[in-house]
């Protein structure tokens, strides 16, 4: 089998619902990302994320289920998916800046 290729994907999660606990649950999903071992980078509006595809579609996935099971009743999730028949990652996007 072919070895996946990385994929870098950005994600917003907007709680809907959940009150005071919003800022919570967004830190919890960063807190998953950054358990996750893949490389990212959080910005203002929503976290980017780089690695095998398969990897970052779990991710998403479980942020997903961790949001719901928490008393959130709705979510929104905004992704941005770039993939390639080669490798992506962050550097070739900011290498001119």
């Amino acid at each position: 089998m072919d070895k996946q290729k990385q994929i870098n994907a950005a994600i917003q999660l907007l709680p809907i619902g959940a009150g005071n606990t919003k800022y919570q649950l967004i830190d919890a999903a960063i807190a998953t990302i950054k358990a996750s071992g893949l490389h990212f980078k959080v910005c203002p509006f929503e976290t980017v994320v780089e690695g095998p595809s398969d990897k970052v579609y779990a991710l998403i996935q479980h942020i997903q289920e961790q949001t719901l099971g928490s008393d959130c009743p709705e979510i929104l999730i905004n992704i941005k998916i770039h993939a390639a028949t080669r490798d992506l990652g962050f550097a070739e996007k900011l290498e001119k800046y």
